[in-house]
């Protein structure tokens, strides 16, 4: 096993069958082994440096109908909320001064966010902040509408595809949602200059090994800059409440293999992370992780933003705890950047700059 792991390290891929023996037969010293060779890689490219995203979840309200979502449309007792561009200008401004250099909006598919509000918000958050990043989540939109945001000053667009194998897919989401049209917006926003984020869901329903490779496939071929991982947590109102969590020893798995594979990959360790596992975002970095996502959004909603159970709200997560937060990341030898954290060779240098 070690061997393979050696070969994925050097040649970043390895033909199917030993991806397969890799992801399903690993054991605690292999394990550690990968994790060891994924910090060595990671360091190589971004030294001890943990990149900082300044997360905004400004709409639940969505239009899609995923099976596994808490703020699906068909989910009657969501709490539903929208944040005012003067709220969200307000939260730049502080995650600037705690030493935020992205900004991520996220939210639902939300009618109400159309172009024109969406260009207006971008471009006021990039004139506020000129030397920040603009990272944008807002699902499947057409490729004009990604232009225009691109032209307004987006730099990047996170999109996760969560499964590449289109018979998984179609069991995740209803028919009208399709791999296919996620996937052509993914290429859109290549071919349009965005830095890209995919990513996929760890252990969720219908999952098999033969997906967790075809993710790989995939992600080989679109080159991302960024991918984001999580466990997959069920939520009480969605049609997939019934089905047991991923893992943390999968997702982490998975993270080393990805680092191995895109040694200069922006990969997060998220929230869900933390969720199942007090320190999992820890784990994360352990494992070759390099991008934390703390929360930006009045603290009023963020129990609304309710994509899955249990979602930590309190604590680290937060934005307004990044000192807790860096001295997490120091007791493990890692410190939080004041940076953009572009990928490699796009804009950002690793920054020696104390905290203020």
């Amino acid at each position: 096993m070690r061997e393979l792991i050696d070969r994925l390290k050097a040649e970043r891929t390895l033909p199917d069958r030993e991806l397969l023996l890799l992801l399903t037969q690993a054991g605690s010293r292999e394990r550690e082994y990968l994790f060891a060779q994924a910090r060595q890689v990671s360091q190589a490219r971004f030294g001890s440096w943990v990149y900082t995203r300044g997360l905004i979840e400004f709409t639940n309200y969505c239009r899609c109908d995923c099976y596994y979502c808490g703020i699906r449309r068909g989910n009657q007792k969501a709490s539903r909320y929208r944040l005012e561009p003067e709220e969200i200008l307000r939260r730049c401004a502080d995650g600037y001064r705690l030493g935020f250099r992205t900004f991520v909006l996220q939210g639902g598919e939300d009618p109400y966010a159309t172009d024109q509000r969406m260009v207006a918000l971008v471009q006021a958050i990039k004139a506020a902040h000129p030397d920040c990043a603009v990272t944008l989540s807002i699902g499947e939109r057409s490729p004009e509408s990604y232009r225009l945001l691109r032209q307004a000053g987006a730099d990047r667009y996170l999109l996760r595809h969560e499964t590449a194998t289109p018979s998984h897919y179609a069991r995740l989401h209803p028919p009208a949602q399709t791999l296919e049209h996620r996937m052509a917006c993914l290429w859109e926003l290549k071919r349009l200059g965005y830095q890209v984020g995919a990513g996929f869901m760890v252990g969720s329903p219908w999952q098999t090994a033969d997906c967790l490779v075809a993710d790989l496939r995939f992600l080989e071929k679109l080159q991302p800059a960024m991918v984001g991982i999580g466990p997959f947590i069920p939520h009480k109102d969605t049609p997939l409440a019934q089905f047991p969590a991923g893992t943390l020893e999968q997702t982490l798995l998975l993270l080393g293999v990805l680092r191995l594979m895109f040694p200069d990959l922006l990969l997060p360790a998220t929230t869900a992370l933390g969720t199942i596992s007090p320190d999992g975002r820890e784990q994360g970095i352990l494992a070759g992780a390099n991008v934390v996502m703390p929360n930006l959004s009045p603290q009023q909603v963020r129990k609304k933003y309710s994509l899955y159970d249990n979602k930590i709200c309190t604590g680290e997560e937060a934005a307004e705890s990044w000192a807790n937060l860096d001295a997490r990341m120091r007791a493990i030898g890692y410190r939080l950047a004041v940076d953009r954290g572009d990928s490699p060779g796009i804009h950002s240098v690793q920054t020696d700059m104390e905290h203020p």
